[in-house]
């Protein structure tokens, strides 16, 4: 790899220039991500104008997403899954093919006794044994899968990258 290759990777690697304003507005978002700009603004110290420009740019900069969060129970989406995946061969290749699949949310890339953690979220458990059979292991290059039920959802938070973090 040539030094500015090198750069190039540490420059996507480094974090983002945030100034506490920007922690701020990001923990405020994620307490109430329908916040008006004059609400954010108000508890900023700032114009609301800034706050809209600063706001726009951490979702330009895909620092932050706003989205709406559910909760799969009540969307009939019953059955939710970890799947440790080993692979032989390309393991970004075969992460990309796992990201495709609609049924999967969230790859994860690894160390350990997997190269990939694939969370799904299914109906129920024929729709994951779908998911499994025709999908995550009919891939190329996936050699063995291991499937971790979820029994209940103790604590999920989106909360993480908040100012008192910093």
């Amino acid at each position: 790899m040539s030094a500015g290759s090198e750069d190039t990777v540490a420059q996507a690697r480094s974090p983002r220039g945030l100034d506490a304003t920007d922690r701020e507005l990001i923990a405020l978002l994620q307490r109430d991500g329908r916040a008006s700009f004059a609400a954010l603004a108000k508890a900023v110290g700032l114009s609301e104008g800034a706050v809209r420009q600063r706001v726009q740019r951490l979702l330009r900069e895909d620092t932050m997403q706003i989205v709406a969060v559910t909760d799969p129970l009540i969307v009939d989406l019953a059955r939710q899954a970890m799947v440790g995946i080993k692979v032989n061969g390309d393991l970004h290749q075969v992460a990309d093919q796992v990201s495709a699949l609609p049924d999967v949310h969230y790859v994860i890339l690894c160390t350990g006794g997997f190269d990939l953690f694939a969370e799904i979220i299914c109906r129920d458990d024929e729709h994951l044994l779908d998911v499994l059979n025709n999908g995550i292991r009919a891939i190329e290059n996936v050699t063995d899968t291991e499937t971790f039920v979820y029994l209940k959802l103790a604590k999920q938070t989106y909360a993480w990258g908040s100012p008192t973090e910093f």
